[in-house]
């Protein structure tokens, strides 16, 4: 993690007050909480619509800290304890940990996309694992201060940092993408996730191709090669090293050959034919996303046989797509991280697919920031659904009504169930589970549907 001594510091931030007293101190990572401050850590104080991180900045040190960055236009800095008065606490945040990344002999990979950000991630850092001293982003530490702290916190024998990279709005992957510099860059695919805030799937295209702006030269950029929106686009930038991945002939890696069965899938692709990749988890789209992970891996020099290895010793993030099992013996897919019509439209499908279940039962929620049309997306969701393929459907949501108002378009009246309360829900599935059932959860972060599992579990 960084380590520098306070002088090392403050010339690596243009500090404006005078710590000439201080300057052998140690500082040993960075922190922004003091509920989590360990000894010599650098607090970061931020100023919020109703907290002010300053008024904890003596707690900080008082708590092991040996310094806190300090807002110039906050009054009244403390003298008798080490601030570092600067402009921006933020701006300093990102300014130490893109100086502190040039400081690492280390490469960094890139990734982000509408899904499958994380998936593809933990992808990425388990193929590359096989080979090189890989860190990647933690939880949802992607963000314009998550990503800093990430690289803040790689220890100095890192030899990639897999960052994962997030947005709402236009500007905020170029930020992130600026700060870290990869040396590869992936979007897994364009979806409608942000589409309240971006206007248009054309404008998420936009706001997410930001990532080439800190692209090093000659570095490789890799996408989702069956989405026309990033094709167009992507002509128009000046680029020399792209690859595509994806499920037709036209990408640079394609599955050639897939068998899918209730434990993973195994398959085949256009740069390795004839070499069988086992990946043990559900879903055709993550295929897609293990062949971005293969074009990175590629590009840094594995082998196959590491390649395979890495596949197979895949640990992904949490609630995605986690298959468990419940009191009664039931199978459940929690794939309740997160949710957009796209997402959940591949998982909706993986389930109709699997075999070897009495009874295949979707538990889906609202999925958020979808704009204007938010309402149509989910009746559009309940339309897909196959009633010869699924049994029951059960929502929960004022949005998930509408999944269920699509779905008896097709379903009878008592395989649809709407709900607004989670306890009923919970109680719902209890009282028709019996054992042999498999159970979809899917929904946007914010609905917290893992709570209706915990209740089954």
């Amino acid at each position: 993690m960084f380590e520098k001594s306070l002088k090392e510091t403050c010339e690596m931030l243009h500090v404006q007050n005078d710590l000439a007293q201080f300057e052998d101190l140690i500082i040993k990572g960075v922190s922004i909480d003091t509920r989590k401050i360990e000894k010599g850590n650098l607090f970061v104080p931020f100023k919020g619509e109703n907290v002010d991180g300053h008024r904890f900045v003596r707690q900080a040190v008082e708590k092991g800290a040996s310094a806190a960055l300090w807002d110039k236009n906050v009054p009244n800095p403390p003298e008798d304890i080490p601030v570092l008065v600067v402009d921006d606490p933020l701006l300093a945040l990102q300014s130490l940990a893109n100086q502190y990344r040039h400081q690492l002999d280390l490469k960094v990979v890139g990734i982000t996309g509408s899904n499958g950000k994380t998936t593809t991630k933990d992808m990425v850092a388990s193929l590359l694992g096989t080979k090189y001293n890989v860190h990647k982003t933690q939880g949802n530490y992607n963000n314009h201060i998550g990503l800093p702290l990430t690289i803040l916190a790689l220890p100095h024998d890192a030899e990639v940092a897999v960052l994962e990279m997030g947005m709402s709005g236009f500007g905020e992957i170029e930020l992130l993408s600026e700060i870290s510099q990869p040396d590869a860059a992936i979007i897994t695919n364009i979806g409608e996730s942000h589409l309240q805030d971006l206007g248009s799937r054309e404008g998420i295209t936009k706001a997410k191709l930001e990532i080439v702006q800190g692209l090093k030269e000659g570095g490789l950029f890799a996408y989702y090669g069956d989405e026309p929106l990033l094709k167009e686009q992507v002509k128009d930038l000046s680029l020399n090293h792209v690859e595509t991945f994806g499920r037709s002939e036209a990408n640079t890696i394609y599955p050639v050959k897939i068998d899918m069965n209730n434990e993973g899938s195994r398959f085949e692709t256009s740069c390795y034919e004839g070499e069988a990749f086992f990946l043990p988890v559900l879903g055709q789209h993550n295929i897609h996303n293990a062949l971005a992970a293969i074009l990175i891996a590629k590009e840094f020099g594995v082998t196959v046989e590491e390649m395979k290895k890495g596949l197979n010793s895949l640990k992904l993030t949490g609630m995605r797509m986690e298959m468990t099992e419940g009191q009664k013996g039931e199978k459940i897919i929690n794939d309740a991280y997160n949710a957009s019509p796209t997402s959940m439209k591949a998982a909706v499908r993986l389930v109709s697919e699997l075999e070897g279940f009495n009874t295949k039962m979707l538990v889906l929620g609202d999925m958020l920031e979808l704009g204007d049309n938010e309402e149509e997306f989910h009746l559009e969701i309940g339309r897909m659904i196959d009633p010869e393929k699924i049994q029951r459907v059960y929502t929960y949501g004022e949005l998930g009504k509408f999944i269920a108002k699509g779905a008896l378009e097709r379903f009878s009246l008592e395989n649809v169930h709407a709900f607004q309360d989670k306890n009923e829900l919970a109680q719902k599935l209890k009282d028709y589970t019996h054992g042999g059932e498999l159970i979809l959860f899917k929904a946007s972060r914010g609905m917290k549907l893992e709570e209706v599992i915990d209740a089954l579990s």
